[in-house]
């Protein structure tokens, strides 16, 4: 009898418990997990929140905080950017003058070594004109300055240090010409601005040039409109339109691909309509063994002439590369007539006579020359402070 009674007490208890069961677990009746109390965020921490009533299939649906990329500013939301009053031209090659010494001091100090010897034999000159070589002087050059100093110190015959000095400060002023015009031709003429182009091959610095300019003039006075003209690279108009922006310079571009011709038309035609003291166009970097480009830019100058005349054809040449840019300028003085030259990059290098070589070469005067980085870097030229700078004090 008692294992029937045993037997039946343990199917009333797994009843009881299926009948529990199924109370406990009806629909809107579950049970909701503990709440855990908010605890403190570090300053700077990320949270992530969830909506009241949020599901996990809504989770799906929610990118987490971690994820959500920049959100690109709307036009209204844009700050303006704070107009600069860049410094005037005038005396910026002077204020520069430590920073090209700096880069100069290898070539100057080693010429005014070799003259201040007691005795200057054959040897003597041939390491003199040796050193002018290595600053990319070039050979006619070089070998015209060891000669006509040969004569004045055969002449002078005890020479002092001063008296070096005022040597090769005379005959380096003559080489690279203090009597060439340097002057920029910027000024507008009547109801027409004057018309910059800047040419140059890729990598010389051709664009932060025209930016910088840009800065040159206004800091002159002068009001200035930037044309776009590098349409095979967005970069270029991007970076023309950041240096228009610091200054207050409007700058026209055109769609990636655009016939560059066309924008520079634009860009007389707007700086026409503007009344603009300047404009600015910034051509294509192209390889001057590249015989279609190059033609390509005489299609620029001549489109452009047809609104205005062209008043300077600055040609951008990197003083790192000695020969080789001469070899540029001579392609390019053949498809445009190239009216002065920028020489960039030479506060970082001690070829200095590169300015005598380039402008026997062309006949046109180096009129600009970039000694830095900083926005206010580009400096008109000037003989005697350069040659101050490379001799030193």
């Amino acid at each position: 009898m008692e294992p029937v009674i045993l037997a039946v007490a343990i199917a009333l208890i797994a009843v009881v418990a299926v009948v529990a069961g199924a109370l406990f677990l009806r629909p809107g009746r579950r049970k909701a997990p503990p709440r855990i109390p908010p605890t403190e965020t570090p300053a700077g921490t990320a949270t992530e929140t969830r909506p009241a009533g949020t599901t996990v299939a809504d989770e799906d649906l929610i990118a987490p905080p971690a994820e959500v990329g920049p959100v690109e500013p709307t036009v209204g939301t844009m700050p303006i950017p704070e107009i600069e009053k860049p410094p005037p031209s005038a005396g910026r090659l002077v204020r520069l003058r430590a920073r090209l010494a700096r880069s100069q001091n290898t070539f100057g100090k080693s010429l005014l070594t070799l003259l201040s010897r007691d005795s200057l034999d054959d040897d003597a000159w041939d390491e003199i004109e040796d050193t002018l070589l290595a600053a990319d002087m070039g050979v006619a050059p070089a070998r015209q300055i060891v000669e006509d100093l040969r004569t004045k110190v055969q002449v002078l015959g005890t020479r002092t240090p001063e008296d070096v000095r005022a040597l090769l400060k005379a005959e380096l002023v003559a080489q690279i010409g203090a009597d060439w015009d340097r002057t920029l031709h910027t000024g507008p003429h009547g109801t027409r601005p004057a018309v910059v182009l800047v040419v140059g091959v890729n990598g010389t610095g051709k664009t932060t040039t025209c930016g910088k300019l840009g800065r040159v003039l206004v800091g002159d006075g002068r009001s200035v409109l930037l044309g776009a003209a590098d349409t095979f690279r967005a970069a270029a108009a991007d970076q023309l339109v950041t240096w228009g922006g610091r200054v207050g310079a409007e700058v026209i571009r055109g769609p990636e691909g655009a016939d560059p011709a066309s924008v520079a038309f634009e860009a007389v035609k707007q700086g026409i309509e503007s009344k603009v003291d300047t404009v600015i166009v910034d051509t294509a970097g192209r390889l001057h063994t590249k015989t279609g480009l190059m033609d390509e830019l005489g299609k620029v100058k001549r489109v452009v002439e047809k609104q205005a005349e062209v008043d300077e054809v600055l040609l951008v040449l990197d003083a790192t590369t000695g020969q080789n840019g001469l070899q540029q300028a001579r392609v390019f003085a053949e498809v445009v007539n190239v009216t002065g030259i920028v020489l960039t990059k030479l506060d970082g290098t001690a070829k200095g006579g590169i300015v005598v070589a380039v402008q026997r070469e062309l006949g046109v005067p180096v009129k600009l020359v970039g000694l830095g980085e900083g926005p206010d870097d580009l400096a008109p030229f000037e003989a005697e402070p350069f040659v101050d700078a490379i001799l030193g004090d």
